[in-house]
C-alpha cells in the first residue's frame, strides 16, 4: 500500500498537467495546496483535520452541491473513485492500516448527528440509541464482508459531523474531550485524501464534474 504526500503528488501534477482537462487541472491544484498547508500542521490536529476537510471539499464538490447537499456529493465521488482505484489503495487502508481508527469512529456516538438531534430537542430522535445500535451492527457487518463504499461513506458522514462540530463553533481548540475522534480524522484524511488525489490524476477523463466555484475573468 504506497502512501502519497504533498511533495509526491505534486511533482506528479506538474508532469501530467499539461494534458489534464481545466476542471480537473483546478481541482487538483487546488486540493494539494491545500494538503501542503495541512502537513504543516503535524503539532495542531484540530488545524490539520480543517485543512485536510478543505482539500477534500476542493477535490470533490461541484456545481450541484447546492442542489443536492454535500453529502449526496461524496457518496456519488466515492462510488467513482472506489471504481477508478485500480490498486486497491482505499480497501487497503480501511482493512488493515486503519481498521483501529475505523471502529473507534463507528462506535463513537459523539460523531452520530441523531445523538446530538435528541439533545437538541428536534422532533423524532428519541430512537437514537436504538438506530446508533443498528448502524453499529450494519456496519460491523459490512466490515466482515468487506463493504468498501458503505464502510466509507458512514466513516465521512461521521467525520462530517465532526467537521461541522470544529467549523461551527460547537468544540474548543485543543480540547481534551475530543481529541480522540480528532486525532484519528485527521489520521484517515490525511492517508486517503491523497489517495483520491492521485486516482483523480491517474484518470483524468473521468467526469469530475465542474468546480463550484471557477477561475472567472474579469
Amino acid at each position: 500500500m504506497q502512501n502519497f504526500d504533498f511533495k509526491m503528488l505534486k511533482e506528479k501534477q506538474r508532469q501530467l498537467r499539461d494534458h489534464f482537462p481545466s476542471p480537473l487541472g483546478l481541482r487538483v491544484h487546488r486540493s494539494i495546496s491545500w494538503l501542503q498547508r495541512s502537513e504543516l500542521s503535524n503539532d495542531d490536529n484540530d488545524a490539520k483535520f480543517i485543512f485536510l476537510w478543505i482539500s477534500f471539499n476542493a477535490a470533490y464538490s461541484h456545481e450541484s452541491i447546492l442542489s443536492y447537499g454535500e453529502r449526496s456529493n461524496f457518496e456519488d465521488f466515492f462510488i467513482k473513485i472506489i471504481e477508478l482505484d485500480k490498486d486497491q489503495n482505499i480497501y487497503k487502508a480501511l482493512w488493515s492500516k486503519f481498521s483501529g481508527p475505523v471502529r473507534l469512529i463507528i462506535d463513537n456516538k459523539y460523531v452520530y448527528q441523531p445523538f446530538w438531534n435528541y439533545h437538541n430537542q428536534i422532533p423524532n430522535n428519541d430512537d437514537w440509541e436504538d438506530r446508533f445500535q443498528r448502524s453499529r451492527k450494519r456496519l460491523y457487518l459490512a466490515l466482515s464482508e468487506n463493504d468498501t463504499k458503505l464502510i466509507l461513506k458512514t466513516v465521512f458522514d461521521r467525520l462530517y459531523v465532526l467537521r461541522n462540530q470544529i467549523v461551527h463553533g460547537g468544540a474548543t481548540w485543543n480540547s481534551s474531550i475530543n481529541r480522540s475522534q480528532i486525532r484519528d480524522g485527521s489520521e484517515i484524511l490525511s492517508f486517503l485524501i491523497p489517495v483520491f488525489i492521485n486516482i483523480m490524476m491517474d484518470n483524468p477523463h473521468a467526469d469530475w464534474g465542474m468546480p463550484h466555484y471557477p477561475v472567472l475573468e474579469g
